[in-house]
Parts: structure tokens; sequence; C-alpha cells
């Protein structure tokens, strides 16, 4: 399907591109080696698991941003669904309801608008970016509205424990990234959905040539977005104890840029999935070093933006060699 891609993910074509590793590895080393020279807590065991644990969340929304992408797609809504998922979440466990419902319910609403994103623009033909952002309106509208603005609390003790839980001795957030990532890879590797997510984006006309209903896998690639969504709620719902209206307001672009840095392409069906672990890991650490060093969160933005900018023009530079 992919010359790109061979069968254990990694990027193949004109020799390895693992050997050639895309900008934002190299990124990531040189800021690593920056701002632990300039802060003595970053390299501190404590501040990189915290690193990890705070892009466990980002991570499982660059994930399926990663195949929505590599099926020339974009999805926006993904943090704005995050949100109204967690406050769906909280409201329920606010009011009595069990866990089991109220993940249940999160879930429910990560699938729906998955659903809406996927019909929108596999069968209806709307543009990913207008039909995206019309659902993030709506989510970001309903989570507003169903909260009046204000955050869900008086949730329990149980809820946060989860965040702050482990799995066989790994924390909590880390178990639930790696556990997304298992799920992705098999998914979009060892699955015949994986295949036809890279031929949409490279050759939806011989895919539909071939018989297969291109248009239903296409909207699966949302659904599962939206999925991931939803069970990612209960890890920010767990990591404030409460449920916010805004709280994951920004994160789908944070997620674009991870999957951008991390060298997937816009076009041609082109991506690296471990390219989108680095690029997350990057984004952490960036945002993670400023923050030890009190640099204001308006200039952290500009610096997210910065790092595109670079990371892009070292693979530009490294594909003209």
């Amino acid at each position: 399907m992919n010359d790109a891609i061979s069968a254990d993910g990694a990027p193949r074509g004109s020799g390895s591109r693992i050997a050639a590793a895309p900008g934002v590895a190299y990124i990531l080393v040189i800021m690593v080696l920056v701002f632990g020279a300039l802060s003595k807590d970053f390299l501190s065991a404590p501040n990189l698991l915290n690193v990890g644990m705070q892009s466990a969340i980002l991570l499982m929304i660059a994930l399926p941003m990663t195949l929505i992408i590599i099926s020339e797609g974009l999805d926006i809504s993904l943090g704005a669904v995050l949100t109204l998922a967690s406050v769906v979440l909280a409201l329920i466990l606010a009011r009595g309801g069990g866990l089991a419902l109220a993940l249940a319910a999160a879930v429910g609403v990560g699938l729906v608008f998955g659903l809406a994103n996927g019909l929108l623009v596999s069968l209806i033909k709307m543009p990913p970016f207008v039909a995206t952002l019309g659902t993030f309106g709506m989510a970001q509208g309903l989570a507003l509205a169903v909260t009046d603005g204000q955050s869900v609390v008086g949730l329990g003790e149980s809820l946060e424990s989860i965040y702050a839980g482990s799995l066989l001795g790994v924390p909590a957030p880390l178990a639930f990234a790696l556990g997304a990532y298992a799920v992705t890879h098999g998914l979009l590797y060892h699955t015949r959905f994986g295949g036809y997510v890279f031929a949409i984006g490279g050759n939806r006309e011989a895919l539909v040539l071939a018989g297969v209903r291109a248009h239903w896998h296409h909207v699966g690639v949302y659904v599962f977005g939206g999925l991931m969504a939803g069970v990612a709620a209960l890890l920010l719902t767990s990591r404030m104890n409460a449920g916010h209206p805004t709280a994951a307001i920004g994160m789908e672009f944070d997620a674009i840029v991870a999957v951008a840095v991390g060298g997937t392409s816009f076009e041609r069906g082109d991506g690296w999935l471990f390219g989108t672990v680095l690029g997350v890991m990057a984004v952490g650490v960036l945002r993670n070093g400023l923050n030890l060093l009190g640099v204001a969160s308006s200039l952290q933005v500009v610096s997210i933006g910065l790092l595109v900018i670079v990371a892009l023009l070292i693979d530009g530079f490294k594909r003209r060699a």
C-alpha cells in the first residue's frame, strides 16, 4: 500500500529513515542538553517522570491524529471533544453515577463526534478543516452550556487515585500511554484497516477500484480518534479531579504539531507512528523546560511554533541532501 512504511512501522525507502531520524529527534537531544545545563532540576528522575506523565494525554490524542493526517485529513475538534467527554464523565460522577457508567458516557461522546466528523468528511465531502471546525464549536459550546462555564467538582477520591495509581509498577498515565501506543501500532501496521489508512491518503482511487469500501474505512479513522478522546477523558478528569469546560482546548494543536514534526506528511499517505511519539516528547520537554526557567506561557506558544519551523527545515534540508 505504502512503500514508505515497513511491516514493523519503521519508515523505509531510500535507506532506512530510522538511521536518518526526523529533525525533531535532533532538536529533542539538543533541548535535553540545554535545559539540563540551565536547570539543575530538569534531568532529575522525578522531573523526567513528570514530563512523561504530563505528555500521556497529549500522546493519546496525537496517535489517532497521526492516522487522520496520514489519510490526508485533519481533526481540530479533538481537544474540544476530549473536554466535553471529561465534563460528561465528571457530571455523572458528581451526581452519584458509577465510574463504569461515566466512562461509557465519555467514550460515547467521543464516538458520536468521531462518527459525525467521519461522515462529514468522507461521505458528504466537506473539507476536514471546515467539518471539524464545526464540531469543535459544537463540543466547546456544549461543554460550556452543561457546566454554565464552571468546573465540576466533588467527584470523590477514587477518581483522583486513578491518576496517582500504577500498573505493575508503571504510573497509570504512562500505562495508559503505552497501551494506547500498542493498540494504535497494532491497528496501523498489523491489520488490513491500517493498510487502507495509508492507501486512503496515498492512492484512494486504487483502493476504490479494488472494491474496498474506502468511505467507511475513512469514517473509521475519525471514529478511532473519538474513541481515544473518550478514553483519554478518564485520565484528564482524574488528573484534575474535576471536569473543566476548557481543560483540553488547544491540545489538538499540540497534537498536530507533534504529528507534523514527527515526520508525518499531510499528503501522499506517508507517516511514521513512532515519529509522533518523538514529537510529543519534544513538545513535553519544551514546555517543561520553559516552565522550569520561568518563561511566560505566551512565549511558550511562540516556542512551539518555532519548534515546528526548525524541525521541518531540518527535514527539508535532509531531503535535499
